[in-house]
């Protein structure tokens, strides 16, 4: 009989260790708390995001940086579109799967805010109107 209750808190033990390994511990990511996509139509990334980016992204992802960080780019609709290192930022149609959207509104892992909130170039957090045309776009499918 100790056997079997050795044998018992043993595998109850492992299957403890387990599920607090392999716990998802990351902050979850609420699309409900996202600003609304903009009601602008025929958004484009030339006249609408580009000029977003260029104020608020290009100091860390562009060709003006050695190394982009997360090896992604935002200076062109081809580089935004290809993504970077951990695949791509966007979901084509769906800004609410949209990792840039969840790191532009500072939703789920802090250390992928963007901005970050502490950044060498002092840029701000993105405003509501910006990411709403962001969403807007990407929903537009990221012409």
């Amino acid at each position: 009989m100790l056997s079997k209750s050795l044998v018992s808190g043993i595998v109850c033990g492992c299957v403890f260790v387990a599920v607090c390994v392999f716990a998802d511990d990351k902050p979850k990511v609420d699309p409900k708390l996202f600003p609304p996509p903009s009601t602008k139509q025929g958004v484009t990334y030339a006249a609408d995001i580009q000029p977003i980016f260029a104020k608020s992204c290009y100091p860390c992802h562009s060709a003006k940086t050695q190394k982009p960080k997360g090896k992604l780019r935002l200076d062109t609709l081809e580089l935004v579109l290809k993504g970077g290192e951990d695949g791509p930022a966007l979901v084509k149609g769906d800004s609410a799967k949209s990792t840039m959207v969840a790191q532009i509104c500072h939703q789920g892992d802090p250390d992928d805010y963007m901005p970050p909130p502490e950044n060498k170039a002092n840029i701000g957090p993105l405003t509501k109107e910006q990411i709403g045309l962001i969403r807007a776009w990407i929903d537009q499918g990221a012409k």
